[in-house]
């Protein structure tokens, strides 16, 4: 299966897991005709246990907060950028869309806007090679900033290590210079690369290694940087600029335990999260998610209010042990940092128990009585 939303350059820990961005679609038809085969990503995690959380509409983002956009929705919205071929027009549609925007998309949408009102025929491109030299300068010195911490700590490895670490960020800084379109320097970079390096089994070392590697995540990419955004993007199409504004909000189905990590197929172990969160955590510890974003133990209690609601209006039948589960889990994955307050759920562990039986009982009587009325 492919996945929808550009390539965010993912948080990557290591070589062999970044197979995995556990990341579904709604609709595999709209995968293949919306996305350029550059951006897309291939998986192979099973996420069909999560299919009842898929008709869910209107939830919000449990890592981010934002609510989230269904497949089919994207794709009709899609259709209508497809049509424009200025920014004003690009603005004019997506202005109906900001409560779905995450924080990067809804300040390059800002940006946008104003350009709209003095320039409204310049393409979105043309807008973004127009702040090009700024950005570009502005992007290399967030980049050398997190390389400089990088060096920082690697000083208190081994000098072996240490020096293997300085010429990995020279490498980096060097490809960062040179300006070189063909040989340019995404984040994976680093963070492949630093996985060649095997710290010392003595000390502290490899607690300070698991810290160097914590502070290379904070490399920009187009999902954090307005600059980075645009320098991506400035040389894309009218109709990729405008898509990427709202892709890192479709709703996807999320591992809470990465399925690299023996992550299971079972609703227990999902929730929706949206493409951008999803992507940006790929198969990182949730602890380490949380320390990047603090404000995850809150949203996903926000997430988990939603659903209780749904079930209490005869959404999601079938599942109303999920609550439940998920607090299980989150609880399990977090190590003690969320959790979920049910409190307000009308059914008991007890109850969301029966309740699901009763309903399967009810499915496969359905069933039988269907079978059994068939002519012969």
């Amino acid at each position: 299966m492919r996945i929808l939303p550009v390539n965010f350059n993912n948080h990557i820990f290591n070589s062999q897991t970044r197979k995995d961005l556990r990341i579904n679609s709604f609709s595999p038809n709209y995968v293949s005709d919306s996305f350029t085969k550059s951006e897309a990503v291939s998986f192979q995690a099973n996420t069909s246990a999560g299919n009842p959380l898929k008709k869910l509409k209107g939830l919000k983002c449990p890592y981010f907060g934002v609510e989230m956009i269904s497949g089919a929705d994207i794709a009709r919205i899609e259709k209508r950028l497809d049509k424009c071929f200025n920014v004003k027009d690009a603005v004019k549609v997506l202005s109906k869309y900001t409560k779905y925007m995450q924080e990067t998309e809804k300040k390059m949408y800002k940006r946008f806007a104003e350009m709209a009102k003095t320039a409204p025929d310049k393409t979105l491109p043309e807008c973004l090679q127009l702040w090009y030299d700024e950005a570009i300068i502005k992007l290399k010195l967030e980049e050398f900033n997190v390389l400089d911490d990088v060096d920082k700590i690697s000083l208190k490895l081994s000098p072996e290590n240490a020096l293997a670490v300085h010429a990995k960020t020279t490498r980096c800084r060097q490809i960062i210079l040179a300006n070189d379109k063909t040989d340019t320097f995404k984040r994976k970079i680093l963070l492949t690369s630093l996985d060649d390096i095997k710290p010392k089994n003595s000390g502290n070392e490899p607690a300070i290694f698991e810290k160097l590697k914590d502070r290379a995540v904070y490399l920009p990419t187009s999902g954090t940087s307005e600059n980075a955004f645009i320098v991506k993007y400035a040389d894309r199409t009218q109709q990729e600029v405008a898509k990427r504004i709202l892709r890192p909000s479709i709703a996807t189905i999320e591992h809470i335990q990465p399925n690299s990590l023996d992550g299971k197929n079972a609703i227990g172990n999902f929730m929706l999260a949206s493409a951008g969160a999803n992507s940006m955590r790929s198969n990182m510890p949730l602890l380490k998610f949380i320390e990047m974003f603090p404000s995850v133990p809150k949203k996903c209690q926000a997430y988990i209010d939603q659903i209780i609601e749904l079930i209490h209006k005869g959404q999601l039948k079938g599942n109303e042990t999920y609550p439940y589960k998920i607090q299980t889990k989150l609880a399990q994955e977090s190590r003690g940092k969320i959790s979920l307050d049910l409190s307000e759920y009308k059914y008991s562990a007890e109850q969301a128990a029966k309740a699901e039986r009763d309903f399967y009982t009810k499915q496969r009587l359905k069933a039988s009585y269907k079978r059994s009325s068939k002519p012969v």
